[in-house]
């Protein structure tokens, strides 16, 4: 290289600017993100190894395309065993846990890991920089990146819903697109190999137990819980470092103030809240029917603005209107006027399986939330009704559904309980709530939901709410929450005869 900077050098420091050419980059899964850091790397100049132990068709099909870039591709069992010697930086999908071999061989050798949402902010920089408004926290995430895409849209702003919510942000980094600001959703995974962010505004809904067994060694897992938890919650707080403008924190939550209250943002960043009740000066929050602003204005020591009615937030539940509020942040964070909050929240379409009601026969209402993949997006659900046949069970990822039970046991009928972890749950009703009868299905199979289905229906009263709120993710038995939530959907038109609305 006579002379000039050495890979180590720059890599520290490296933009979009850097001599790429210089890098040997190896990216580790061929998924969405690890498909869309390695074409970003190769636009950049990089020489590029991806590898991967899944030697399916889809990515024998990313393979290919790759290769014809100019990438090297390795698939198959025992493609991610070894980090080759010539690496410089690694960069990882989400799912790559920290105790996995590859990282654990870069740690040792000096090799950077970074993520596919570093590799990104990297690629924007010097010169080609959008604002970035973000989102984490354990249940939300989604639909309150999807609300604030709709806000900044009724605003008249060119934007995209980015990261965790699908669509890896890379690649909207590449599109032809000028952005004026992008809408982002990261999660704890994502986080957890950043480095270098300085976003605009960020927001973290809430902190509850999930994902620990990412965190912790399964061999070790009682006394490693504690320390999971803790790297869950520092993974999180990291998307306040650097701030520039506002770290949105959620008023009833102590952890997600703790954590801007510790955090290292720019000179001048504001922490603004949100709450369900009456909001105080820098909060946004509920006056009677009204979502309203007191941070954003010329006169919040003495008024706040209207941003739209609580009959906009649908489906209405109290932790959507959470949402709504930490979204309205966001935007409003941005110079983004009231009545974009009030439109982009009319005007969204939610995904399915979050909140959604199926079917209504005899009385009785079913209602879809299998988005619900950890004990505090359950709960959320149980927040919202009165009487409730609870449908729940899957992979329960080392989480507890004891201060579920003892918080909400008062509103179930009954319970069915399905999946690979059914007795987690099975044994926290019979702990807190004997009295509460409850169906365990056994088969694990995907037509073991039909079985639940009818359980439920032999259990259900006029009134009351059948909810599939599994508080558990769906990996056992099905592809991902989306068919899991299908299933029940099916089940429940089978069993109803109300057929889907066109």
């Amino acid at each position: 290289m006579d002379g000039g900077p050495t890979v180590i050098d720059w890599l520290p420091d490296a933009t979009r600017l850097s001599p790429w050419g210089q890098a040997t980059v190896v990216v580790a899964g061929l998924a969405a993100s690890g498909y869309a850091a390695a074409d970003g790397l190769l636009e950049l100049g990089a020489r590029v190894l991806v590898l991967d132990d899944a030697d399916t068709a889809a990515n024998a099909e990313k393979a290919k395309i790759l290769e014809i870039l100019g990438a090297q591709v390795r698939l198959g069992p025992g493609s991610t065993a070894t980090l080759p010697e010539q690496a410089d930086l690694l960069v990882v999908s989400p799912g790559w846990t920290p105790r996995a071999p590859l990282i654990a061989q870069a740690r040792r050798r000096g090799v950077p890991v970074w993520g596919e949402v570093e590799l990104a902010w990297r690629m924007m920089q010097p010169d080609r920089v959008v604002p970035w408004l973000a989102v984490t926290g354990t249940n939300g995430k989604t639909t309150t990146v999807n609300m604030l895409e709709s806000m900044l849209t009724a605003a008249g702003l060119t934007t995209s819903a980015v990261g965790n919510v699908g669509r890896p942000i890379v690649e909207a980094i590449l599109d032809e697109v000028s952005y004026d600001v992008l809408a982002v959703e990261l999660s704890s995974f994502q986080l957890h190999s950043t480095h270098s962010l300085s976003l605009h505004s960020a927001a973290v809904l809430n902190l509850h137990p999930d994902h620990l067994e990412w965190y912790a060694d399964p061999a070790s897992w009682d006394s490693d819980a504690a320390d999971a938890m803790a790297a869950y919650a520092a993974d999180k707080a990291r998307i306040y470092s650097r701030v520039t403008h506002s770290c949105v924190y959620n008023v009833a939550d102590e952890a997600t103030l703790h954590m801007v209250e510790e955090a290292e943002v720019t000179e001048g960043a504001r922490a603004i809240g949100f709450t369900l009740g009456i909001p105080t000066i820098g909060q946004l929050g509920v006056v009677d029917d009204l979502l309203v602003d007191r941070a954003f204005i010329a006169q919040r020591r003495d008024s706040a603005m209207e941003l739209g009615k609580l009959s906009d937030v649908r489906p209405y539940a109290p932790h959507n209107v959470e949402n709504a509020l930490a979204a309205a942040a966001l935007a409003r964070s941005f110079g983004v006027p009231a009545t974009a909050v009030r439109d982009g929240l009319r005007n969204l379409e939610l995904g399915d399986h979050r909140i959604q009601t199926i079917a209504e026969a005899d009385g009785v209402r079913w209602v879809d939330d299998s988005k619900a993949t950890n004990p505090h997006a359950a709960a959320s659900s149980l927040r919202a009704f009165d009487s409730i046949v609870w449908i729940a069970g899957g992979q329960a990822k080392g989480t507890s559904f004891d201060e579920l039970v003892q918080a909400y046991g008062d509103k179930l009928r009954a319970a069915v309980l399905l999946g690979v972890d059914r007795e987690v749950i099975a044994d926290a009703l019979a702990r807190h709530a004997p009295q509460i009868p409850v169906t365990v299905i056994d088969s694990t199979d995907t037509g073991a939901m039909a079985q639940a289905v009818a359980a439920a229906r032999g259990f259900a009263r006029p009134g009351d709410v059948v909810l599939l709120a599994p508080g558990c993710a769906s990996k056992d038995m099905f592809s991902g929450y989306d068919a899991r939530g299908t299933a029940f959907a099916q089940a429940v038109r089978a069993i109803t005869g109300v057929e889907e609305k066109g």
